[in-house]
C-alpha cells in the first residue's frame, strides 16, 4: 500500500527489469517497475521513457494517485449536474421542448411558464391541389393541418366545432376526394405479390440513399445478398417499421396509415388488401397475419423486430 518503500520481496522481478519506488502526493510511495536498460528513467534526470535496443521509444506512464482518481470522479460530477442544469435551463426557457402534441394541437406557454397542447389557431392557407386531403367522410379538406384542427376543437368541445362526427375525422387518403375504382378479384389475386415487390424496392431504395433507419440495414443487405430474403426480409421490415406506437407486435389501424393514406388514390385495392389481412377481425394485424396476407410460408415469418427496436 502507499507508505511501502520496497516491493513485495516474494515476486520475481522479469529478467531486463528493476523496481523502484516513487514519492506520491499524499507524501507516500508507490512501487514502480521499469526496464534495466532504462537510462533515461526516474533519477537518470530525463523525460519518463527510454530507448529500446531498437531505437523506438517506451513512454512510462505513471500510476494514478488517489488524488487524480477522487479528482477525475469529481469532474465527471460536475459535468453531469451541468448537463442537468443546463437541461432544466432549456425548459425554463422554451418548455415546449420537452412537449410533443398530435395532429391539429400545438404547444402553447401559459403565463406559469407550463405549457400544454392546445388546437391549431390558425393553419397556413394552402393553394397547391396536391396539398389537400380526403376524409374518411369523404370530404375534401384544403390541407391536413384543417382537419385535424377541425378534430381537436370537437373533441375539446370549443367553438369552431361543426358537429360531433368531426370527434373521429381522419385522412383517408391524400389528394381531393375521387370515384375510387373497386378491386377486382384479378387484381386482388395478384396485389400481394405487387406488395412485396413494391416493399423490397422501397427498402432498397431508402438504403442507396442512406436513409434507411439503421437497425433496418443488416435486413436489408441480407435481401440484397440472398435472393430467397429479398420479399421476406422486406414483409418483416415493414412490419416492424408500422408497429411503432407501442412496440407490441401488432399494427393498428392507426398504424397502418402511413402505408394506407399515400397509396389509396394510387392503389385501389389496398384497402380492401389491408382490410383482408386482419383475420380475425380485432382492428389489429399481427406479424402471423402480415406474413400470411403477403404470401410468406410459416417458416419464413420471423420475429426480428426485437433485435430491430432493441
Amino acid at each position: 500500500g502507499y507508505g511501502r518503500e520496497t516491493l513485495v520481496d516474494d515476486l520475481d522481478v522479469p529478467s531486463g527489469y528493476r523496481d523502484v519506488t516513487e514519492p506520491t502526493e499524499l507524501g507516500g510511495k508507490v512501487p514502480v517497475r521499469y526496464p534495466a536498460a532504462c537510462g533515461t528513467c526516474p533519477g537518470s534526470g530525463g523525460k519518463k521513457h527510454h530507448a529500446s535496443k531498437h531505437g523506438k521509444k517506451h513512454f512510462i506512464k505513471k500510476p494514478k494517485d488517489i488524488v487524480d482518481i477522487v479528482a477525475e470522479d469529481e469532474n465527471a460530477s460536475i459535468l453531469k449536474d451541468k448537463s442537468a442544469e443546463l437541461d432544466a435551463e432549456r425548459v425554463l426557457k422554451d418548455p415546449c421542448s420537452k412537449v410533443r402534441c398530435g395532429p391539429g394541437r400545438e404547444c402553447v406557454i401559459h403565463e406559469d411558464l407550463t405549457a400544454t397542447c392546445e388546437c391549431v389557431t390558425k393553419c397556413q392557407p394552402e393553394t397547391d391541389p396536391r396539398r389537400k386531403v380526403c376524409s374518411n367522410h369523404n370530404q375534401t379538406w384544403d390541407s391536413d393541418c384543417e382537419l385535424y384542427q377541425m378534430r381537436c376543437l370537437c373533441e375539446d368541445e370549443k367553438e369552431g366545432c361543426k358537429g360531433e362526427k368531426y370527434e373521429h375525422i381522419h385522412v383517408d387518403y391524400y389528394g381531393a376526394c375521387r370515384e375510387l375504382p373497386k378491386c377486382v378479384e384479378e387484381e386482388m389475386e395478384d396485389f400481394p405479390r405487387r406488395m412485396r415487390e413494391w416493399l423490397f424496392n422501397v427498402m432498397q431504395d431508402l438504403a442507396k440513399r442512406h436513409e434507411l433507419n439503421e437497425p433496418y440495414k443488416k435486413l436489408e443487405e441480407e435481401a440484397e445478398s440472398l435472393q430467397s430474403r429479398q420479399w421476406v426480409n422486406a414483409v418483416i421490415w415493414k412490419f416492424c417499421e408500422l408497429d411503432s406506437h407501442p412496440h407490441d407486435r401488432a399494427v393498428s389501424r392507426h398504424e397502418l396509415f402511413p402505408l394506407r393514406a399515400p397509396l389509396l388514390s394510387m392503389e385501389h385495392c389496398i384497402a380492401p388488401f389491408l382490410n383482408g389481412c386482419d383475420k380475425n377481425d380485432d382492428h389489429t394485424i399481427t406479424l402471423k397475419e402480415w406474413g400470411e396476407c403477403l404470401g410468406l410460408e410459416d417458416g419464413e415469418i420471423q420475429d426480428r423486430c426485437a433485435q430491430i427496436t432493441a
